[in-house]
């Protein structure tokens, strides 16, 4: 399974920026599938993640701003990032968790993609 992600790059603060993450495979059967940032010196965050069911969640500093999606049809999972401030400059890393059998689960990962929010 490959996913690549895109959509990333440089944006004044306030402004917005849409991330997609195709994903070599059909979601149908994903476990969950999300959205990852890493800014310079800092560990792996989670952004926002979206479950099988439908169930949403995100991160405290992005509620309100950002909105994760999926296209099944074309198996593809967005970031859209509204409001974009300089804090939220990172490379963003898309994970897809789909099921291999026997109850176990295995997370892929996307190459990541920059995003630099300027003041």
């Amino acid at each position: 399974v490959q996913l690549q992600a895109s959509g990333g790059g440089l944006v004044q603060a306030g402004g917005s920026l849409r991330l997609s993450c195709a994903v070599s495979r059909s979601i149908l059967s994903i476990r969950a599938m999300g959205w990852y940032r890493q800014a310079s010196g800092n560990q792996r965050d989670v952004v926002a993640t979206l479950t099988s069911d439908g169930t949403t969640n995100y991160a405290d500093s992005v509620k309100g701003r950002f909105t994760i999606s999926r296209d099944s049809a074309n198996n593809t999972l967005y970031l859209q990032m509204n409001n974009l401030k300089p804090e939220d400059t990172a490379v963003y890393y898309c994970s897809a968790v789909f099921p291999r059998g026997w109850g176990s689960y295995r997370p892929y990962w996307g190459q990541g993609t920059q995003v630099t929010v300027s003041s």
